[in-house]
């Protein structure tokens, strides 16, 4: 079997699509590249999504701590300090324990029935873990960066007469997206290196559909040479890494188009040489 052909077997087999059964001897290297690649769609899945939803949740638990009202405010950091206080691994199996133990049959609401068996799998379930967990450390980045709005912003906007909701869309929701954004990007790159562990928690792969750590994980030990799956997982991720620091550089780029060139916060890729 040549390299073209694994790829067209094996290329979406995460997705259910081509070959069902695994590769049980005489491993090649393509199949292990193009195996890994199919898992990390699930990766990209899980943080494409996650950050989509999270960064709205995040913005409203932000605004709601930053509230006066005791009753915005207290629910939102008991939320925060919930999720950031615990490991995602546990949140993970918590959750799926959790979601096992809804009926099957599914509830009944106001006399319609609603499917729950969804929730069980990682598609679903993993995937409102993930979204809980980012929006809850993305809250407290932004949070951060909304108490650190200079006054002089504020007062410069009233004097205009800005204020209201338009002191809030025009002055105090833009300069706190760039003030927390480089921040914002290193969650985010840490949310994808997070997906690793959802196949690893209480969330089943079925049909032996799993994200890129599990092939990995199962090239490990049917060959017991761990040196080369993981290698070749942290090779994709470091490219995805890439990926996510450029999209979210541009964005930085257009969030500070009016700062002068000389302050303007940049978010750049420096490796460690000499510790």
């Amino acid at each position: 079997m040549n390299c073209l052909q694994t790829i067209a077997d094996y290329g979406l087999r995460s997705l259910g699509i081509g070959e069902k059964l695994l590769p049980r001897s005489d491993f090649t290297l393509c199949q292990q590249v193009t195996l890994i690649g199919s898992g990390l769609i699930w990766n990209v899945y899980f943080g494409v999504l996650a950050l989509t939803f999270g960064f709205f949740l995040a913005n409203a638990l932000a605004l709601a701590k930053a509230h006066h009202s005791l009753w915005l405010r207290k629910p939102a950091e008991w939320f925060i300090f919930v999720f950031r206080g615990s490991p995602l691994f546990i949140q993970f199996f918590i959750a799926y324990e959790a979601l096992v133990m809804l009926p099957r049959s599914g509830i009944e609401v106001f006399g319609i029935t609603v499917e729950t068996a969804w929730l069980t799998r990682a598609w679903a379930g993993a995937l409102i873990v993930m979204f809980l967990n980012t929006a809850a450390y993305s809250a407290e980045i932004f949070y951060g960066a909304l108490r650190s709005i200079p006054k002089g912003d504020l007062e410069a906007a009233e004097a205009y007469g800005i204020t209201g909701w338009n002191k809030f869309r025009r002055i105090q929701w833009p300069t706190m997206l760039r003030l927390a954004w480089p921040a914002y990007t290193n969650e985010a790159i840490f949310l994808f290196h997070a997906t690793t562990l959802v196949f690893f928690s209480g969330f089943p792969a079925f049909q032996q559909k799993g994200d890129a750590l599990y092939y990995a994980n199962y090239f490990a030990d049917k060959t017991f040479n761990p040196f080369v799956p993981y290698p070749i997982i942290a090779v994709y991720f470091i490219l995805l890494t890439l990926i996510v620091t450029v999209i979210f550089g541009a964005v930085n780029t257009r969030l500070n188009r009016h700062v002068p060139q000389n302050q303007q916060s940049r978010i750049r890729l420096r490796p460690t040489v000499i510790r």
